[in-house]
């Protein structure tokens, strides 16, 4: 069982506890992220399911083991006859995760359909009042005038 979720903008193949360092993550350590940009999930049995973008009802659950930064990457630039040379570097920073699960999230309890039902009533009466209330508006107001120009002005 695997899946491809983003994560900071970047694809991970993952599978269920694997170790996988990932652009750094606002969190702790010891703490649960949830990823739910999965793009693509293969079960046990071989069955795929494609997300359009995302697959559905699906996530991946993780605990932060630590950040930290990676080793020192040095940035040269140069040109030649030029006289122009600089030399920088910098250490990214990332999270290291452990890949607890990946599966479905769990539904949240519906409510009943009479409550629904009266709410997209009570909605549905609001707008219509909101739509004549401004066509009476509309239709109340007087047109002004047009503005005379500095000739018509001088001439009357």
């Amino acid at each position: 069982m695997y899946a491809i979720v983003e994560i900071g903008g970047k694809q991970y193949k993952v599978e269920q506890n694997q170790k996988l360092r990932v652009p750094l993550l606002d969190t702790q350590n010891k703490k649960t992220v949830k990823f739910d940009k999965v793009l693509f999930f293969e079960d046990d049995k071989g069955k795929p399911q494609i997300g359009n973008p995302v697959v559905k009802n699906m996530q991946v659950s993780a605990t932060v083991v630590e950040n930290g930064k990676d080793k020192k990457i040095t940035v040269f630039k140069k040109k030649r006859r030029k006289g122009y040379r600089v030399k920088k570097g910098h250490r990214q920073p990332y999270t290291l995760i452990q890949i607890d699960n990946i599966g479905k999230v769990k539904a949240a309890p519906k409510k009943d359909k009479a409550a629904d039902e009266s709410t997209n009533a009570k909605s549905a009466t609001v707008k219509k009042d909101t739509q004549t209330k401004t066509k009476a508006k509309a239709e109340s107001k007087p047109k002004a005038a047009p503005k005379k120009t500095k000739k018509e002005e001088k001439e009357s």
